[in-house]
């Protein structure tokens, strides 16, 4: 065997190669809260155990934001004092404040998120009324979200989870 020359190929009921593993990193990142602190980024290295360290700021308070992040970006939007339009952005690799990344395309709290690799979904939402609204922004490209579609209903603070498969 030559290094780095090993093909991994599926042998079981599917088709095709299969897709190696990425690891992006220890870093995991929490912006925003019911804190008196609103505007505060912290980090934790996931593979060990011990307390969050100082990231940065976020440009304005943001408190009950959402997240998505790509293997390099982190992006937190959603504002719970005053239905907010404002996206953040950082870079996960290295610390220190939020910079604007562009708006929601209408104000609302309380959104949930999902995010591949390349693409962040805000969903759902209130402002004050329940919103079935999403959008999605490209994560590595600065800018407004654009409309995604809607939620089946109308609802506030959804959860969110992503897979790696449709990215």
């Amino acid at each position: 065997a030559t290094a780095g020359a090993n093909v991994w190929t599926n042998v079981g009921g599917g088709s095709g190669d299969v897709a190696p593993i990425t690891w992006y990193g220890v870093r995991g990142v929490i912006a925003g809260g019911y804190t008196p602190n609103f505007n505060t980024i912290d980090y934790i290295t996931t593979a060990t155990t011990g307390n969050a360290a100082d990231f940065g700021d976020l440009s304005e308070n943001m408190r009950g934001c959402a997240g998505v992040m790509s293997p390099t970006r982190g992006v937190f939007g959603g504002d719970e004092d005053s239905p907010g339009t404002a996206i953040d952005y950082i870079t996960i690799a290295s610390t220190g404040n939020g910079t604007d990344f562009g708006d929601l395309s209408e104000a609302r709290n309380k959104v949930g998120s999902a995010s591949s690799t390349t693409r962040g979904v805000f969903a759902g939402g209130r402002s004050p009324t329940l919103r079935n609204t999403m959008d999605y922004i490209t994560i590595a490209s600065a800018g407004n979200a654009t409309d995604f579609g809607d939620l089946t209903a109308a609802r506030a603070a959804p959860t969110g989870l992503s897979s790696s498969i449709r990215d």
